[in-house]
């Protein structure tokens, strides 16, 4: 690293105005960074994060769009602060450190591995497969919302399972039809639903699997909603590293607007927990 790279000026936002600019942009309008080590990665990072730890960098700027913001995080912000002076070194546009790093952050979360989940892609799939997996994802959440109803007994909880029970169908609904479009295929629902592959919890993880991980109280409002968004954080995630994966455009694309679906269920299910 050139000596003028410790003194060159970095922008940082605090917590608060990282989640803002998150919220407020489109997970392609820029990069989000996280320079930790794999393990710290796994344990928990911000949804749709790039991981290139730290002493890594150097050889992988090539990774990084200059042209794109970049919100670097670390743990504390010391290695972030680093990262963001060696990106605005060599001329990346817009760079900004995460003041304070995971440890202040406040936003949702993502678990586990950059691989996780990415055997449902392998990075070659064609708009047309895109949308079958998404497709199975969603029915997969959709019929854990629907096994969950019955278990529940406190009646406000159960009515916002049916919430997002009915949100998951029109998601379906929403991929279905753009699975149509793009084919040109003439079936209806019930032909493509027997054809997709065996429902699988967003975010790569099994439902069972979940409930386990998470530990909610069903009949708790406040954890029904926070296990909503851990899901939908997954999801985000989880399409956010498969659109950067696939090597064909069109993919990319619909890969992107599925991730900012879920984003906005992110906002959507945010509201709802300030209104409890």
């Amino acid at each position: 690293m050139r000596w003028k790279q410790f003194f060159t000026p970095v922008e940082s936002m605090d917590a608060v105005q990282a989640k803002k600019f998150i919220d407020e942009n489109v997970p392609d309008s820029y990069t989000l960074l996280d320079v930790r080590q794999p393990k710290e990665y796994e344990a928990g990072h911000i949804p749709g994060s790039k991981l290139i730890p730290l002493p890594e960098l150097k050889d992988r700027l090539s990774e990084i769009d200059p042209e794109k913001p970049a919100l670097v995080y670390c743990a504390i912000g010391g290695r972030s602060r680093v990262a963001a002076q060696m990106l605005a070194g060599k001329n990346f546009s817009r760079v900004y450190n995460l003041s304070g790093g995971l440890k202040a952050w406040t936003g949702n979360y993502a678990v586990g591995p950059e691989d996780q989940g990415l055997d449902l892609f392998d990075g070659n799939e064609t708009p047309k497969e895109v949308l079958i997996v998404a497709y199975s994802l969603e029915k997969g959440l959709r019929e854990f919302y629907k096994k969950m109803i019955p278990r529940i007994h406190n009646a406000k909880s159960q009515e916002l399972f049916h919430q997002l029970f009915a949100i998951e169908i029109l998601h379906q609904n929403r991929l279905f039809e753009e699975y149509k479009r793009i084919t040109g295929d003439d079936l209806d629902v019930e032909k493509f639903d027997r054809d997709i592959v065996s429902p699988v919890m967003e975010g790569g993880i099994n439902t069972e699997e979940f409930i386990q991980k998470f530990g909610a109280d069903v009949n708790s409002e406040e954890d029904v909603i926070g296990m909503a968004m851990s899901i939908e954080a997954q999801a985000f995630d989880l399409y956010s590293r498969a659109a950067e994966n696939n090597s064909n455009k069109e993919s990319r694309e619909v890969l992107d607007q599925i991730a900012r679906e879920e984003q906005s269920h992110l906002k959507q299910l945010g509201e709802l927990f300030q209104h409890l």
